[in-house]
């Protein structure tokens, strides 16, 4: 007996150590999590009606607190080299997160050559910038940070964000955020673009009358929104390149704007290196139109009427303007009845976000 129980002692032991390795790998993977635990993943905030759920990246899931220190980022000026710029001096909700401007001013009033896009619906794009040069919100959120015409005065990417990352390592209330929301008060470039590409994720804009109309209320739209609803989708199919929900593909279209000078921007091409792109720039959501003026990479254009006139005049002829573009032919009561109708596509999810009344110290 005695030698049968060390036998079964010794095949026991083993075993039940292999079976607490076991349980405590489930547990670091997830399975077998108690309640509580399982219960502490935050719930992804709903979005405006019209739009589809947000995608939170796997290495950047959505939290509140990193909303919040997004929020705190994105505003603060002392994430430029002299303390006057900050992500919204561009991209203002006042403004629709634009600067209302031809072209974005940065540090020491050095002027840039591009409008400033909205952030609003950026959630839903993967390509960022006029050129589609950053892949992700996440290198849009840092790009500026290392732009000597925008936030710094260094010259170089690793020390512009290497200067950011210190300043803000000396002031403790960050300290203290970066640790809560990513464990760590040791954080990199690359933790400060994840928090603010999180902000800027919850930037959001539906439940327009265009998303009432079409989900049955047909009294959403007034008469001169419904025939330029006609007008957008049928006579000038405008949604060629404007299409879907976000009233955008996300492609790169050459359509003639500043073609015409001597020395062009050539937008895509500068990326890609490819001749078809010379001349293109990012087809832009249509939400918010209204409020994000002025239009075009350059901001040309002060009104969606001279936008319309642009294209109902076929584009400014080049040798890469794209096939689409012809002359329209369009009323003057087609004109208006579009515009009214661009007017229709703006909404709400976006304007109860205001700026910090302070800022961590």
């Amino acid at each position: 007996m005695k030698s049968s129980s060390r036998a079964v002692m010794a095949v026991g032991v083993p075993l039940f150590c292999l079976l607490t390795v076991v349980a405590a790998t489930l547990v670091v993977s997830g399975w077998g999590q108690p309640r509580a635990v399982a219960a502490a993943a935050e719930t992804e905030p709903k979005v405006p009606f019209g739009l589809p759920p947000v995608f939170f990246p796997e290495d950047n899931p959505y939290s509140a607190a990193k909303v919040e220190l997004g929020r705190l980022l994105y505003f603060d000026k002392r994430l430029s080299t002299d303390n006057t710029v900050s992500c919204a001096s561009c991209h203002s909700p006042s403004k629709g997160y634009t600067d209302g401007a031809p072209v974005s001013t940065g540090i020491k009033g050095q002027k840039g050559g591009r409008s400033a896009p909205t952030v609003i619906n950026r959630a839903y794009s993967t390509r960022q910038f006029w050129d589609g040069r950053a892949p992700s919100l996440e290198a849009q959120a840092v790009g500026p940070i290392a732009n000597p015409i925008e936030m710094t005065n260094l010259k170089s990417e690793k020390a512009a964000h290497g200067a950011v990352v210190a300043r803000l390592k000396k002031i403790e209330g960050y300290r203290k955020r970066f640790v809560k929301v990513f464990g760590t008060a040791n954080f990199t470039i690359d933790h400060v673009g994840k928090a603010i590409a999180t902000f800027e994720r919850t930037v959001l804009s539906g439940n327009s009358p265009y998303d009432r109309y079409v989900n049955g209320d047909k009294s959403a739209l007034n008469a001169s929104q419904t025939r330029g609803f006609n007008v957008f989708f049928k006579k000038a199919a405008c949604d060629s390149c404007h299409l879907g929900f976000n009233f955008t593909d996300g492609s790169f279209e050459n359509i003639g704007i500043g073609m015409d000078k001597p020395k062009p921007d050539l937008g895509r091409f500068v990326v890609t290196g490819k001749a078809s792109d010379k001349g293109s720039f990012k087809t832009p959501t249509l939400r918010e139109i209204e409020h994000t003026g002025p239009y075009m990479h350059d901001g040309r254009f002060k009104t969606l009427e001279e936008v319309v006139d642009h294209y109902d005049k076929g584009g400014i002829k080049n040798p890469n303007l794209d096939a689409r573009l012809k002359p329209l032919k369009l009323t003057n009561q087609d004109k208006k009845d579009l515009v009214a109708f661009l007017k229709a596509l703006s909404g709400e999810g976006w304007q109860h976000i205001k700026a910090p009344k302070s800022f961590p110290k």
